[in-house]
């Protein structure tokens, strides 16, 4: 009984989230706003006890590693964001977050830019690498602005633009083939284990 009385509950939320494709209605809101309310009411107790506990307060005031209270004053300045008066106290950890980004900027540059180049620096012996070079040469000569894109030059930086939809045009297909494989899990849901017409 447990398990019929949630499936019609999830049946008629999934329904509530379809409604949107025909228009905003308080059926989709009621869904969206249940969602991210449950969603926020288990995140907040799962941080409390999963991060919290063990990552800030047992070190702090058990252990008596007052190094953290740096960290801990760090993520406390976030609540001034919501002061009108003393929002601006807010950028100081935006700022140093954004300095832990920079930091990250070398790994980066190793694990995209130069495993790239390394690719490229393979002998020219197969289809693959052939087509891995004259691809990240031609964008590279795309973005260099200091020569007008004409002539020669212009026709072979076009080939970047075309290496560059290509592999925008995956990222995207990937992404859109995701989402249909949600979508395609929640019709099964419905004709399946609700309404009992596929197996």
């Amino acid at each position: 009984m447990t398990e019929t009385i949630g499936i019609w509950i999830a049946a008629f939320l999934t329904l509530c989230m379809f409604s949107f494709l025909y228009k905003d209605n308080p059926f989709y809101k009621f869904a969206e706003h249940l969602f991210v309310g449950v969603s926020m009411g288990y995140y907040i107790p799962y941080t409390y006890y999963n991060a919290f506990i063990p990552y800030a307060y047992n070190p702090l005031f058990l252990k008596k590693e007052y190094i953290l209270i740096i960290p801990f004053i760090i993520g406390f300045l976030y609540w001034f964001r919501f002061s009108s008066k003393y929002s601006w106290v807010s950028r100081y950890p935006i700022a140093f977050g954004m300095g832990m980004v920079g930091m990250g900027v070398p790994m980066s540059m190793h694990a995209t830019v130069l495993v790239q180049m390394r690719s490229m620096m393979l002998p020219l012996d197969n289809i693959n690498i052939i087509l891995i070079f004259i691809g990240t040469i031609s964008i590279l000569l795309y973005f260099f602005f200091s020569k007008a894109h004409e002539g020669v030059y212009g026709k072979f930086t076009s080939i970047g633009i075309w290496f560059m939809m290509v592999g925008f045009g995956a990222s995207f297909g990937y992404t859109v083939m995701a989402r249909i494989s949600l979508l395609i899990g929640r019709i099964q849901f419905l004709l399946g284990d609700w309404l009992g017409l596929i197996k």
